[in-house]
């Protein structure tokens, strides 16, 4: 398994998941999108693989012996450079090559095979050590043909690198989507990314998934996202709230101010329209989500002091909000309001 931790761990901290990952013995790999955070999970004490899926600069290639690094390869030149890097101090370098199969963002295609089979035969210590392709419309649909399509093309293109000479090791194909979904995507090696987070791709892999009659609950949210009351103010009615005057009192209303804006994640689109929990009870948003503050009513909840705590993601008292929830209000989804939260924001492990 290669656990993908790119994007900040899907924004719940790189350096706090991998200190967890390291607590288990059965992760031989992370996956990650950029050198960056590669260096990061060295920084945090990382020793075992680590697989880079976007693009290696190509003038910084000698990275991958610096640090340990398998690059997923997308092109000649830097495939051409990781070769150089290899033979001048005689150090294999594992590499992976990305196949496309119809997704047509990074990947190898299929007349570039030659070229490709020729700069591995070229250089003495680069290795392919595995293919992988990745899938264009697994989750947003119930219908799976094109996946299938994909599926056959990666089939076939692995079938063409062995028949040049090239075996890899690992395939790889499979997210958390196809991981959920078909058991023939796993090959060798699989990159859950926010299944392992606990929250489902999209609603159409869930119903996929209950429709293939499956256990539902599999899934829990590891994250919960928690702010404090820094201000608490009463405003007359008839009166307008934040930038914009976008909102207006009808009644005597109370307010609490949040010290969350959207620098921190919190998305502008949910002004208006979302709510946050204090003491169990929906606070509803008032007015405009601010670069780093945000207001929010608490005039029928009783007793709210300074220093409330406040859920933004998570439970309380029954009461439920997710980051899938945010995203329908915001007209996105779970993964952008996961992905943007702020790195500056503190992450604490709890057990």
């Amino acid at each position: 398994m290669a656990p993908s931790v790119k994007a900040d761990a899907y924004g719940h901290g790189l350096p706090e998941i991998i200190s967890l990952l390291m607590e288990r013995d059965d992760i031989p790999y992370v996956s990650v999108h950029s050198l960056e955070e590669a260096i990061i999970c060295r920084q945090a004490g990382w020793d075992r693989k680590i697989m880079v899926l976007g693009p290696l600069p190509v003038d910084q290639a000698d990275a991958a012996l610096d640090y340990g690094l398998e690059p997923v390869v997308t092109s000649r030149e830097l495939l051409n450079a990781l070769g150089r890097w290899a033979d001048k101090y005689q150090t294999k370098i594992l590499t992976h090559l990305k196949l496309e199969t119809g997704t047509n963002r990074q990947g190898i295609t299929e007349k570039e095979l030659a070229g490709i089979t020729a700069i591995y035969k070229k250089h003495r210590y680069l290795v392919l050590h595995g293919a992988s392709t990745h899938f264009a419309n697994i989750e947003d649909t119930t219908s799976h043909e094109y996946a299938q399509f994909q599926l056959s093309n990666f089939n076939r293109l692995v079938t063409a690198l062995k028949r040049a000479g090239l075996r890899p090791k690992y395939r790889h194909t499979a997210s958390s989507a196809a991981l959920l979904l078909f058991e023939k995507t796993r090959f060798d090696l699989v990159r859950p990314g926010l299944a392992m987070y606990g929250h489902w791709p999209s609603k159409e892999t869930y119903l996929s998934y209950r429709l293939q009659g499956k256990t539902n609950n599999i899934l829990k949210p590891v994250l919960t996202w928690k702010t404090r009351v820094t201000q608490i103010k009463a405003v007359p009615a008839d009166s307008f709230v934040g930038y914009g005057c976008s909102y207006r009192t009808t009644a005597p209303t109370k307010l609490a101010i949040l010290p969350v804006g959207y620098y921190d994640g919190y998305d502008r689109a949910l002004s208006n329209q979302a709510y946050v929990l204090i003491r169990g009870k929906r606070a509803p948003v008032r007015g405009r989500i601010c670069m780093n503050l945000m207001m929010v009513e608490v005039t029928d909840i009783a007793g709210v002091k300074l220093e409330e705590p406040v859920i933004l993601i998570g439970t309380a008292k029954g009461e439920k909000l997710t980051a899938e929830q945010l995203g329908n209000w915001a007209g996105t989804i779970n993964y952008e309001i996961l992905a943007r939260l702020s790195p500056a924001t503190q992450r604490i492990i709890t057990t």
